[in-house]
């Protein structure tokens, strides 16, 4: 068994939406709250640090230090957890630097994380940096890659899947939706749906990944999760559903679509997304639903991955109230 802390508010609930799905004509839709993961606002990333920062605890780490976009659920997360177990926390940032720290931004600072700015196209150069002055200075730093989407993260989400066919029992799930860009989250789903021979289908909505080369990390990464887990399994990237129509302006660029998602949610079922992940998600299964691709009687159940904070970010909320 892989060693896990128990960190997160577990399980989390799986709610029925009955307005959205009368809205969408007719379909029956269901939520998954990780959004209520309990740390510092919930999000999926705690799930995943379960088991990446039992890894840590394992090999003496005293420092966490990860990367992530400005508005960061997964930077948040790490800084909050390094907060509670008595660890230093480095978070490498990359993006605009806004002239005030809000949203996601805002809480980093508040946990007490140590910021470093930089570029996307130079995020690995710097947090190769950063690790290795930290090292240099003997605070046994342990890196967590992106989204903390490595084998430990995606076994997470195995172990997730486990948790809602408990809860599901004999209900019948078509679809699962889920927002997917580096890739963990989905890989973990795709593995449980293996392991436990679902007959449903997990459509991951791309974030900002082509659809070909998404494919190919989830399936690589619900390979290496099955080793972990003590059984490989054999998953190629054509068993991997992904969507990747709705990329929109680009990695965290709200649009209309993400914001008539955020708000149907909200006005419908009093359901909170965000900008970046779970509003573009929300926005693909809206579509979806109007283009006739799940059909009538089909159960879709949209996996809730968190990340609420960033609604309260300056830029979004200006999106958000603007007429």
């Amino acid at each position: 068994m892989i060693p896990r802390l128990k960190l997160a508010a577990l399980p989390t609930p799986i709610e029925f939406l009955p307005r959205l799905g009368a809205y969408l004509g007719g379909l029956r839709i269901l939520i998954k709250r990780d959004d209520l993961t309990g740390v510092a606002f919930g999000g999926n990333k705690t799930r995943k640090l379960e088991l990446v920062l039992a890894e840590a605890q394992s090999v003496g780490a005293h420092t966490l230090i990860t990367v992530g976009a400005v508005q960061s659920n997964h930077c948040r997360q790490v800084a909050a957890l390094a907060a509670r177990m008595g660890l230093k926390c480095k978070l490498v940032l990359y993006g605009e630097i806004p002239s005030r720290a809000s949203g996601n931004l805002f809480l980093d600072r508040l946990f007490g994380a140590e910021i470093f700015w930089t570029s996307k196209d130079a995020r690995n150069e710097t947090l190769n940096e950063v690790f290795g002055e930290s090292w240099a200075r003997g605070e046994r730093p342990y890196l967590i890659p992106l989204g903390a989407s490595n084998p430990l993260g995606a076994a997470a989400y195995a172990l997730a899947f486990d948790e809602m066919l408990q809860q599901i029992q004999s209900e019948r799930v078509d679809w699962i939706v889920v927002a997917s860009s580096s890739g963990g989250t989905q890989a973990g789903l795709v593995l449980g749906a293996h392991r436990r021979h679902f007959h449903g289908r997990i459509l991951g909505i791309s974030i900002d990944e082509p659809e070909r080369e998404l494919k190919e990390v989830v399936a690589f990464l619900a390979r290496e999760a099955s080793d972990r887990l003590g059984k490989a399994m054999t998953i190629h990237p054509e068993d991997v559903f992904v969507n990747a129509d709705y990329l929109g302006g680009g990695y965290g660029v709200m649009g209309e679509a993400e914001r008539e998602a955020i708000t149907l949610f909200a006005q419908l079922e009093g359901v909170l997304l965000d900008p970046v992940y779970t509003g573009r998600a929300a926005a693909g299964l809206i579509d979806l639903a109007r283009k006739g691709f799940f059909h009538r009687g089909e159960t879709i159940l949209f996996w809730h991955t968190g990340g609420t904070p960033a609604l309260f970010a300056d830029k979004y909320q200006n999106q958000l109230l603007s007429e």
